[in-house]
């Protein structure tokens, strides 16, 4: 079968469940790709008529509000012990440095830790373990765990969607080749993405290490 054939063929309640489960999973506290299976199948939608932005956008912003909101029950269950064992399980992701990080910018912008969370990749699967974790009112964090989710979610997939309708004229006489190379641009420029809010968090972090030496003694 021809790879075109074969995407116009993927069943499209694959592509939301997948969508909506990784991106779960991932806001639950699980480090997972899920800006990347968004970004991908936001592509791959404005490509092939027969998955559905809208519920494509739908599907990704319940996952991201449902698995925060599990996320931050069973953070504010497991309390500090939970970090602790993250830690152990997943380094790279929940080291001490990294959990340090995101203490400082929940304890400084709080609900808005949550919301803004949503947009940078470290903070979105610590944004709802630790905000139970901290024992952030629920309220608080439901109202900017729905915010946040609804923008990150509906507006990445309307974003990209779009782009890829554009992009089509230009990418169609290359049929399947197009796609791919429209996904490697996604790819790419989300990595360039990561990238400087990394940078950004880290320049951040390291000006909030220094203010407790430049106040104190």
């Amino acid at each position: 079968m021809h790879i075109q054939e074969w995407l116009e063929n993927i069943p499209a309640v694959s592509v939301y469940l997948l969508v909506g489960v990784v991106i779960g999973l991932e806001s639950l506290g699980i480090p997972l790709p899920g800006e990347i299976v968004l970004v991908s199948s936001a592509l791959l939608a404005s490509q092939q008529g027969h998955i559905d932005p809208l519920i494509l956008g739908t599907c990704a912003t319940v996952g991201a509000i449902v698995g925060d909101s599990i996320g931050y029950a069973i953070g504010r269950k497991g309390g500090k012990p939970l970090l602790d064992w993250l830690g152990g399980k997943f380094p790279k992701h929940f080291g001490p440095s990294h959990v340090a990080t995101a203490e400082r910018s929940f304890q400084r912008w709080g609900m808005w830790a949550v919301f803004f969370g949503r947009f940078i990749a470290l903070l979105r699967i610590f944004a709802g373990p630790l905000a139970g974790v901290l024992k952030m009112p629920y309220w608080k964090f439901l109202t900017a765990n729905v915010l946040g989710g609804v923008l990150w979610a509906g507006g990445t997939t309307a974003v990209i969607y779009y782009v890829g309708i554009v992009a089509e004229a230009w990418l169609k006489r290359f049929s399947w080749l197009g796609l791919v190379l429209a996904v490697l641009i996604g790819l790419g420029s989300m990595l360039f993405v990561k990238r400087r809010t990394a940078k950004t968090a880290a320049e951040a972090a390291d000006v909030d290490a220094r203010e407790p030496a430049l106040t104190g003694d």
